[in-house]
């Protein structure tokens, strides 16, 4: 993408916008591409971005709003008008207008669905109440399916009639059904365009793959990791096809959530950020975070504190308490990363944080020796005091064991309580590796002081 030709892109649309040239503004949009206009969004301001979406035609404002974070799509499509914003939600599939309908106050989306078709707001209602993290959340309702005494001739003439109308559609399998949409097979649509015309699909359907409404996003990662498939149809407790999931769609919903996890543990914990949002709402949140951080730092400095008189006489110490409880602290966070990991694929319940304990002192025994080795002998040589190299060394390697042990057993702990391990494990390990570096360094030091001096 040509950079020059971005930073032209939303300098002109805002011309465009300011002076009120609509034919313009529409004129020059068709010429970008999806991506080029997602950057151009971002650059307008709040309201050449309302300007901007109310003068795009609906469907090339469904497919901007469907390009951008979930949480902004939907920031945007609450500063329309009720009726404005649901002529571009009527554009979107069903998956699409679930994932911007839930983030939005139920109350304004009410008003968003009451200016919509009848019976394309009620499946929307449907799919807003599942939980966006499973199959009913994820699914979109355009699907073909046909009665099993449908002949393959009358299939392909339904989908040669209404072409225009299966636009949304997953056209790459057709679902045979018994009466009321009960599943009974499923069809390539090659398979249909290459049999015989007289033939009933019925016959021609193969066994089904499907998931229930309720599996979570582990189960589906499962499935589609053992059934290479682009789609499947989700069912009810009736066995009644309600919905096709994309493997796409679960893909992207993992992603997503191990991007929320990853912003939540380096402290954006009240949903994505975007540069795009206030300076006020990014400081606010950012502080709920950085302010309960600062405590435990203190709590972890008061440790050097008890040891003033040790660090005084031995003051290379100094240099190597961060390196201390900052190797520790790697050490730790691949321990928590591997727990979350796990968590999330349902490999580890908070039930196994003994086992999972085990499994992390035996790493840790083994890397906190190599690692002391290394820092014991560096120090050794730098300073040139083997009892000094002892002392370093010997704090590396076991706080390393309890980095491991604390970061492998946190989150499972964490879930246990009900509190989200993304966003509380990394305090946890950072302050207790601090602490438990700081103290026994000094600790040892002040023990050996005579060999140290």
């Amino acid at each position: 993408m040509n950079e020059s030709r971005i930073e032209k892109s939303w300098e002109t649309l805002s011309r465009f916008i300011l002076s009120e040239d609509f034919e313009a503004v529409e004129a020059f949009t068709d010429s970008l591409t999806n991506n080029e206009m997602v950057h151009t969004l971002f650059r307008l301001s709040p309201i050449e971005q309302q300007v901007l979406v109310k003068r795009l035609a609906p469907h090339k404002a469904a497919e901007l709003i469907e390009e951008v974070p979930k949480s902004y799509a939907a920031e945007v499509i609450e500063n329309l008008e009720p009726e404005e914003a649901a002529s571009i939600v009527s554009k979107m599939s069903s998956d699409e207008q679930a994932n911007i309908l839930q983030n939005i106050h139920s109350s304004e989306a009410e008003d968003i669905l009451s200016h919509m078709d009848e019976e394309e707001a009620d499946i929307a209602r449907s799919l807003i109440e599942y939980s966006p993290d499973v199959a009913g959340g994820l699914m979109m309702t355009e699907f073909l399916s046909y009665p099993k005494g449908f002949k393959v001739s009358q299939v392909i003439h339904d989908l040669t009639e209404r072409s225009d109308d299966y636009a949304l559609y997953n056209v790459q399998y057709i679902y045979v059904v018994h009466a009321k949409h009960k599943l009974m097979g499923v069809l390539r649509l090659r398979d249909v365009v290459l049999s015989n015309p007289d033939l009933l699909i019925g016959d021609l359907a193969k066994t089904p793959l499907f998931v229930k409404a309720d599996s979570n996003l582990d189960e589906l990662f499962e499935f589609f990791e053992e059934h290479q498939i682009s789609a499947c149809p989700v069912i009810d407790d009736k066995n009644y096809i309600i919905g096709v999931i994309r493997q796409s769609s679960v893909k992207s919903a993992i992603a997503e959530k191990a991007d929320l996890d990853h912003q939540k543990s380096q402290g954006i914990v009240n949903g994505e950020e975007l540069r795009s949002m206030s300076t006020l709402l990014r400081s606010k949140r950012r502080l709920s975070w950085l302010s309960v951080n600062i405590v435990l730092n203190i709590m972890a400095a008061s440790v050097i504190a008890l040891f003033q008189d040790t660090l005084t006489a031995v003051i290379a110490l100094a240099v190597f308490l961060p390196i201390v409880s900052d190797m520790s602290g790697c050490s730790g966070n691949q321990s928590v990363a591997v727990s979350m990991r796990e968590l999330t694929l349902g490999i580890a319940r908070p039930s196994d944080v003994f086992r999972v304990w085990l499994k992390e002192i035996s790493v840790g025994s083994i890397n906190g020796l190599v690692l002391g080795s290394l820092l014991a002998l560096a120090a050794w040589l730098w300073i040139g005091n083997p009892y000094l190299g002892l002392v370093v060394g010997l704090a590396l390697a076991l706080n390393t064991m309890i980095a491991v042990s604390i970061g492998g057993g946190v989150p499972l702990l964490l879930k246990k309580l009900e509190i989200d391990p993304a966003i509380a494990s990394g305090p946890i390990l950072t302050t207790i590796t601090d602490m438990c570096g700081f103290f026994l360094v000094l600790g040892l030091a002040t023990l050996m002081l005579p060999l140290l001096i």
